[in-house]
């Protein structure tokens, strides 16, 4: 008996030690040999190989991202939808006979040299964009080049579009999209989008993404991350022509949430029409039913004016936001918000000044007891990390939503189900401060723990990094497909959930 009750202990000592090797492969090797020699136990067991950062991160999201306790059933999105032509942005500008030249931004593309000056200026910095082309017949010339060129392909476009397809992966979503819809884009979309009628028209509207790599695989250009230029001539989502459409439909709809998006197309319309139109959108969402969260999608712009009229109009009426670094230090610039002195990132943007303006915005136009606002969320992605700002007791789940958004980021990038660390590259900032307007903290990038929070004055911050694809199939549609993510795994507290229209 005493030699059995030996061999057991023996046997549950080894298990631990390798337990210990297993669960706590960074522990010292040495610390644990000696343990093991001690108990006379053999040869100590090798400890398993260092898993990667990328790894160690992805792991921790998929612990992290749990659905909300309740979740949409029907969203609605709007109002601007196209066909992507999507194409080497440097073999288009090759086909068009187009010599590399110096980079130089255009507010307004009016030929195909400024085409070319802007391309290079964006890609330059490694930056996304998107501008309107004047030139009608110009711009279908390109059109043409670029649908017949070998290497293009046709996909669902426009932010609204690509939102509610995103959405319609979830097969128990019901999704609206309005917006102009011709036979391409309608073919294209799936079947769990339901386009009203009245937004079918007999013309798609055509959008050119020009996509470039990292590096030097764009002949004689260069260019820091692979990225995407935008340009159009769109009429129709630059009217908004389908927002009466849009809000017609909601009442029959019923939706949870809805969404927006196409403010930038405006750019090329008149002032006038700009303000008659702001006007009218501030008034039509005024009329969706109070507790319905509105969650408002920027893109990239260059109008201040236009800008500056949307934060101090549209923002105070939304009920969330999603934008880039772009947009956000437009933004800031626009309505001489904080660093506005900046005239452009230099790199990564320091997560300190982007964190100073999130709070800026919530804190000037943000719902607070003082001010007529709804606005109480800010969902902001860059390249490397995401940052989610929310009023503190409006939503819950930011925590899952944050590091959802992160995942697909990479997933989509590389055309995977799931994240494969071995595509994909942590190259997020180490350490840095969560502000420079007041006394931040210092925060060390841990990948076991991906998701940092701080809070500031009522307002909450949920920032986590990005695998960044190492090769990605297609960067089109990130920021969408990432904004709907977020607000998929979002929950919103308070008078919604008295609706009782939410799933449980």
């Amino acid at each position: 008996m005493a030699l059995w009750r030996g061999s057991a202990c023996a046997g549950f000592l080894a298990l631990a030690v390798g337990c210990l090797f297993l669960l706590e492969p960074e522990l010292p090797g040495s610390a644990l040999r000696s343990l093991w020699s001690s108990l006379r136990l053999g040869p100590a067991p090798v400890p398993p190989g260092p898993v990667s950062p990328e790894g160690r991160l992805a792991a921790a999201w998929d612990a992290l991202i749990v659905q909300p306790a309740r979740r949409w059933r029907r969203v609605a999105v709007g109002v601007n939808a196209c066909v992507d032509v999507v194409l080497s942005g440097v073999k288009l500008l090759q086909a068009l006979g187009l010599s590399p030249g110096n980079g130089r931004d255009h507010a307004i593309l009016h030929s195909k040299n400024d085409l070319e000056e802007a391309f290079v200026h964006f890609m330059g910095k490694g930056a996304a964009a998107e501008r309107f082309f004047s030139d009608k017949e110009s711009f279908h010339d390109i059109v043409h080049a670029a649908s017949e060129f070998p290497d293009a392909q046709h996909y669902v476009g426009g932010n609204a579009a690509l939102i509610g397809q995103k959405f319609a992966a979830n097969s128990d979503l019901k999704v609206l999209l309005c917006g102009p819809v011709g036979p391409k884009l309608h073919e294209l979309l799936d079947d769990n989008v339901f386009v009203p009628p009245e937004s079918l028209q007999e013309v798609d509207e055509f959008h050119l993404i020009l996509e470039y790599q990292a590096g030097k695989a764009n002949g004689p250009y260069k260019a820091p991350h692979a990225n995407r230029f935008i340009f159009s001539h769109d009429l129709s989502n630059g009217a908004m022509s389908m927002l009466e459409v849009f809000v017609s439909s909601l009442e029959e709809f019923q939706p949870d949430l809805v969404v927006l998006s196409g403010l930038h197309m405006m750019e090329g319309q008149s002032k006038e029409l700009q303000r008659k139109r702001l006007l009218e959108l501030v008034t039509s969402i005024s009329d969706i039913p109070a507790g319905v969260p509105v969650h408002l999608e920027l893109a990239s712009m260059t109008d201040r004016e236009l800008m500056s009229s949307i934060v101090h109009q549209v923002f105070p009426a939304v009920t969330s936001l999603g934008l880039n670094e772009q947009e956000l230090l437009f933004l800031s610039q626009s309505a001489s918000g904080p660093h506005s002195s900046l005239s452009s990132w230099d790199g990564v943007p320091d997560v300190g000044m982007v964190s100073d303006i999130l709070f800026w915005i919530l804190k000037e136009h943000g719902m607070s007891k003082s001010r007529a606002s709804d606005l109480t969320r800010i969902h902001f992605h860059t390249l490397v990390y995401h940052i989610l700002a929310t009023v503190d007791g409006h939503w819950a789940n930011q925590l899952a939503a944050v590091a959802a958004g992160a995942r697909v980021a990479g997933t989509q990038a590389c055309a995977t189900e799931s994240i494969d660390a071995s595509r994909v590259s942590l190259k997020a900032p180490h350490e840095f401060m969560t502000s420079y307007s007041e006394a931040g903290s210092r925060v060390v990038l841990n990948p076991s723990t991906p998701v940092v929070e701080w809070r500031r004055e009522g307002i909450s911050f949920h920032f986590t990094a990005v695998l960044v694809c190492k090769e990605p199939i297609r960067t089109v549609g990130l920021g969408d497909a990432i904004s709907a993510e977020g607000l998929f795994y979002s929950e919103v507290m308070g008078s919604l959930s008295e609706r009782g229209e939410l799933a449980n």
